[in-house]
């Protein structure tokens, strides 16, 4: 076998194990991996769960527990976003530019991940472990996947640079490390519908109000 057919069938099984897919549906379980004072900080997270939506350049995450709920509409293409929060019977609107999106995100520019040999099987996906580092030197685990490509790859700004869909990760809060496991991968298409912003019902802030406002 020459060296051409060699690196063709080395493509071609490549190909076969990657999927770009531009319309993606995950759902991720929270669980408390530190204990925090405040019980009720952790009540907040414990069992929650986060639903990402991805169709094209639009990404849709809802993030429900007990005492709370947000959701996050991005467009990838213009890079703004809209927050949806309902916390103790309030419903806020809240509009960022592409800049507003930026600062939120800012203590991801600069991410890096590092690999390690460490592999598992998440929802029936091969995973690799990797150490993402952030320019302030803190650290957390993520494991990905490359069997799956979303084409849309701002969706998350903390793992944009990540070379795979990350399928169990972990999140600092406060005095809170909270653990996102996938529990279910749905490649199905994505009703528009769920990139609506809604027209009423919602008290409208800017990004410049919310920060204002404890939630």
């Amino acid at each position: 076998m020459g060296i051409f057919t060699v690196l063709m069938v080395m493509l071609a099984f490549q190909a076969n194990a990657q999927r770009k897919v531009s319309e993606l549906t995950l759902v991720y379980d929270a669980s408390i991996s530190t204990g925090s004072t405040e019980p009720k900080i952790a009540d907040a997270f414990d069992g929650a769960t986060t639903t990402v939506y991805l169709k094209g350049n639009m990404s849709r995450s809802e993030m429900v527990s007990a005492l709370f709920s947000s959701t996050t509409i991005h467009d990838a293409k213009t890079g703004t976003a809209v927050v949806l929060r309902e916390v103790s019977g309030q419903k806020l609107l809240i509009r960022m530019t592409a800049e507003n999106w930026a600062e939120k995100n800012r203590r991801y520019n600069g991410i890096t991940f590092v690999n390690t040999k460490e592999t598992k099987t998440i929802a029936g996906y091969s995973c690799t472990k990797a150490t993402a580092t952030l320019g302030d030197g803190t650290s957390f685990s993520v494991f990905y996947t490359t069997e799956i490509i979303p084409e849309n790859k701002d969706y998350d700004y903390q793992f944009r640079n990540l070379n795979g869909l990350p399928l169990e990760y972990e999140l600092v809060q406060g005095k809170l490390t909270i653990k996102y496991t996938v529990s279910r991968i749905n490649l199905n298409p994505v009703p528009a519908s769920k990139f609506d912003i809604p027209k009423t019902g919602y008290r409208e802030l800017t990004y410049e109000e919310s920060k204002k406002i404890s939630m």
